[in-house]
């Protein structure tokens, strides 16, 4: 072998060397870490936020969750809080999850900015026999009854009235979901000031019915459109079918008439309108 070849091995050799050593380094290189507040055991819905129910733990700094606290004292030195929603064990406890110091649990304080709050009357049918949680999404079906002058008698249909709207609470829990499916009399949406208005006005011209949403199936609303009876295979009455109404392309009334012209005796047929021969 040549010592040039040999003097360039051994170069490379010691090349890799370094490269190997300094990759090492790295990887056993402790990460920055920054301490933040967990909690050491669930917190439902409203519950006390309470020092011994905190820990400080160490936490990758470049991964911190935005709104964490990191320290106990930080998060608890201007008074009281409660949870805004359900806190797991070992989880970040973030300033979007619980109240503001000395604040109780409130509705109100789950609502979006520029949002409101309806309450909607269900039973075990409309409410999709209980299924639905906090949290969830449902579409909101007026059914009503209207009066047809048309064909002179009631006809029933159906619209979306509103779309993808999110659940605030069933009942009186709010933001705790249930293991099991829970029938409930009220299920509160939230929604805007317009939408509201809607709620009010729709649930006393007819039946409110929720239809639940798939989970993480976006905000935007589908395209519906009004479904009556007819897209059942219930077709309305024809014109030619309502009551009083003459039947198309019938004959017209007819009777015979004798006529006497002097010694000659002739009958005719006199062709006239049907309702007037009737009457006669």
């Amino acid at each position: 072998m040549k010592t040039s070849t040999s003097i360039i091995l051994v170069i490379a050799i010691l090349i890799g060397a370094v490269a190997a050593q300094m990759a090492r380094s790295i990887v056993n290189r402790p990460a920055e870490s920054t301490k933040i507040v967990v909690a050491t055991k669930p917190l439902p819905f409203g519950a006390q936020v309470a020092r011994d129910a905190l820990s400080e733990v160490a936490w990758p700094s470049s991964s911190i969750p935005e709104g964490a606290f990191k320290s106990i004292d930080e998060l608890l030195k201007d008074g009281q809080r409660v949870s805004m929603a359900p806190i797991a064990k070992n989880e970040p406890v973030l300033s979007s999850r619980v109240s503001g110091p000395g604040e109780k649990a409130s509705l109100s304080a789950l609502i979006e900015p520029g949002m409101r709050a309806v309450a909607v009357r269900v039973d075990d049918v409309r409410g999709v026999a209980g299924f639905i949680q906090p949290g969830d999404r449902v579409d909101v079906v007026l059914t009503r009854v209207e009066h047809s002058a048309k064909f002179d008698k009631d006809e029933s249909y159906s619209d979306v009235l509103l779309h993808n709207v999110k659940v605030l609470a069933i009942d009186q829990q709010a933001a705790e979901r249930q293991e099991k499916a829970q029938v409930v009399k009220a299920v509160t949406l939230e929604v805007t000031a317009e939408q509201g208005q809607k709620l009010i006005l729709a649930s006393g011209a007819g039946t409110l019915s929720l239809v639940l949403r798939e989970a993480g199936g976006g905000k935007g609303a589908d395209a519906a459109r009004r479904v009556t009876m007819s897209d059942l295979g219930f077709d309305a009455p024809k014109a030619s079918e309502t009551p009083n109404a003459p039947a198309e392309n019938s004959e017209p009334a007819r009777s015979k008439v004798r006529i006497l012209r002097g010694a000659k005796d002739e009958e005719v047929e006199v062709y006239h309108d049907r309702v007037a021969g009737e009457a006669n």
